[in-house]
């Protein structure tokens, strides 16, 4: 039940001058908390965790943890393309205030699906704490495969999840429908977050979801009680901002609609850039018109 629902993957706010915002940051988890949402993810691919250094990292940890003071439950995300070095950092990681730890399949290497597994049964052979796995193939390279997904759930107790971010329908029905008992198939896109809740999932893990906990969580719980009309018209009021927030990149689109809610400014580190004024302007457009500001 701990991963039942929403979570959301938390941007990393930062200055003008290029430095983590923590009183943005704060402000950030405050406002996801109050608006409902199950969990929250840190240091997820949202986080632009590329072009954070070793001590941000910590020092982000830290300040979610210290701030979120056991309100929700936390994810930390925690993975790679090498092995050994995934499994080093898992065993030095102090992981007492997570309930699980979301790893992404390994990136660029393209590793068969045997692979993959031998990959994941190692972090699994270490890590003291709940896993869920990250299939995002638009990211990764490769693609988990359903039949791997259920044979590392069927072979590993403290694998309990995927976020499945494929964005292929017929493959998320196909997890829903092999699934073992207890394991959970979380969407990991937004504009799939409605039907795969509806077909069986157990929520998402969301980038939407921090600017609009309140809406989108509720969407989520609708779905989850099976009052489908309901959650649907949710689900078409964020529809096309969905589409923009991913149209020139993540977290770029999101950080667009924060600035524009004064929740954190839309700075970003290179490689990434900030939203177009094109992209910024129809952004702004939606939230006028939703009325949520």
């Amino acid at each position: 039940m701990r991963l039942t629902g929403t979570g959301v993957a938390l941007v990393t706010p930062f200055s003008l001058d290029g430095n983590i915002d923590f009183l943005s940051l704060e402000k950030l988890i405050n406002h996801s908390i109050a608006g409902g949402v199950e969990y929250i993810v840190v240091l997820g691919t949202t986080a632009e965790i590329a072009t954070l250094s070793s001590l941000e990292k910590k020092d982000l940890i830290n300040f979610v943890v210290e701030v979120n003071n056991k309100r929700v439950p936390l994810v930390l995300g925690l993975g790679g393309n090498n092995t050994h070095a995934v499994v080093e950092e898992i065993k030095s990681t102090d992981l007492s205030q997570f309930d699980a730890i979301l790893s992404a399949s390994p990136h660029y290497n393209k590793p068969t699906q045997e692979g993959i597994y031998q990959h994941f049964a190692a972090i699994a052979n270490v890590c003291p704490i709940d896993i869920i796995l990250y299939n995002v193939p638009g990211r990764t390279g490769s693609n988990m495969f359903p039949e791997t997904i259920v044979r590392l759930a069927d072979d590993f107790t403290n694998i309990v999840a995927v976020k499945e971010a494929a964005g292929m329908m017929k493959q998320a029905m196909e997890l829903i429908q092999n699934k073992p008992a207890g394991f959970h198939i979380i969407s990991g896109d937004d504009s799939l977050a409605l039907p795969i809740t509806l077909l069986g999932g157990s929520g998402v893990i969301s980038v939407i979801g921090q600017a609009f906990p309140e809406d989108f969580s509720e969407m989520i719980r609708l779905a989850l009680d099976g009052k489908v009309r309901e959650a649907t018209e949710l689900h078409y009021n964020y529809l096309d901002l969905i589409g923009l927030i991913f149209e020139e990149g993540n977290p770029s689109g999101i950080k667009t609609v924060l600035k524009k809610l004064d929740i954190c400014s839309d700075s970003v580190r290179l490689p990434l850039i900030s939203s177009s004024n094109i992209l910024s302007g129809k952004i702004d457009l939606i939230i006028d018109r939703l009325y949520v500001v």
